[in-house]
């Protein structure tokens, strides 16, 4: 049973945006890369643990402090035992040597995916002893990715390989005993203590004027937009969005990008230029928030 949902953070989405609208700076679009492929990779597992039929209670993504020391989890299943899972999305192929994990074509190492576990693992258990619990901890890497190789991998690691995912998933679901109430109140502590906002963020300086305005294709980022009636058709891909749906897309975006700024009929008309009808927006802003103030001064909320 999921009991706690994964969603994009807002840093993630920000530096999305970012991205389609102005050119980054290379550190922060090579993060911005980085974390859009962890979540891609943490969303392959997801789907995975969407089938199970076994009794269980499925946290994604978490963000705990203990001892005034934050830690992330990407997901925990709770069934008779805790069952904690970092997932790694790598691509490529990769050796371990001198217990440090090496891009197979780079001499630099790169974070130890077992000290990531390990840490998380430790922190987790003090938090639990904290508040009461007494769980054991079985701490796993899941390499999601189907193309990741790791050449000289070790044979005594808590390590899932891609090849091994299936396998595992089944024996997983295989073995379970009923949840009690105390597996239940340990889930809702836990989605009581998780953190929404992460302090520790990497977002660049931008502003309004630096953003490329207009439409976006929800499936492909392309400007290259075109209206047809009811309907927004994206030229390069062919996706096709309902010219509503597009508006309140993008007045989510402008939030977003600038939580200050107020939502006006102007303001999104400027973004949504290729609608070409202030009157058109106003009447999806009107059908899809409260207004507030009259004539110029007004905006929705």
């Amino acid at each position: 049973m999921l009991f706690k949902s994964r969603i994009k953070s807002d840093e993630l989405k920000i530096l999305s945006y970012l991205n389609t609208r102005m050119n980054l700076p290379e550190n922060d679009k090579q993060y911005f890369l980085k974390l859009k492929k962890g979540f891609e990779g943490e969303l392959m597992f997801d789907l995975l643990t969407e089938k199970l039929h076994c009794h269980c209670l499925i946290l994604n993504d978490l963000l705990l402090k203990v001892n005034n020391t934050t830690f992330q989890i990407d997901t925990l299943i709770i069934k008779d035992t805790l069952h904690l899972f970092e997932v790694k999305n790598y691509k490529g192929d990769y050796y371990f040597e001198d217990d440090k994990f090496y891009p197979k074509k780079s001499e630099n190492d790169i974070l130890n995916p077992l000290d990531q576990i390990k840490r998380g693992e430790s922190l987790l258990q003090k938090l639990l002893h904290q508040h009461g619990f007494n769980f054991f901890i079985n701490a796993k890497v899941i390499f999601i990715n189907p193309e990741f190789t790791l050449y000289q991998a070790p044979k005594d690691k808590p390590i899932i390989y891609p090849t091994q995912i299936n396998s595992f998933m089944k024996n997983f679901d295989n073995t379970s005993l009923k949840l009690n109430n105390k597996h239940r109140k340990l889930a809702e502590l836990l989605v009581s203590l998780h953190i929404s906002k992460s302090s520790y963020t990497q977002i660049p300086t931008y502003h309004y004027s630096q953003c490329k305005k207009g439409i976006t294709c929800s499936t492909c980022d392309s400007f290259l937009i075109t209206v047809e009636g009811r309907n927004c058709r994206c030229l390069e891909c062919g996706q096709v969005e309902l010219v509503e749906s597009a508006v309140l897309r993008i007045v989510e975006e402008i939030k977003v990008l600038f939580p200050g700024m107020k939502i006006t009929t102007n303001l999104v008309n400027e973004w949504c230029s290729v609608v070409g009808s202030k009157k058109r927006i106003s009447r999806i802003l009107e059908k899809n928030f409260k207004i507030v103030g009259v004539h110029q001064w007004a905006f929705y909320e």
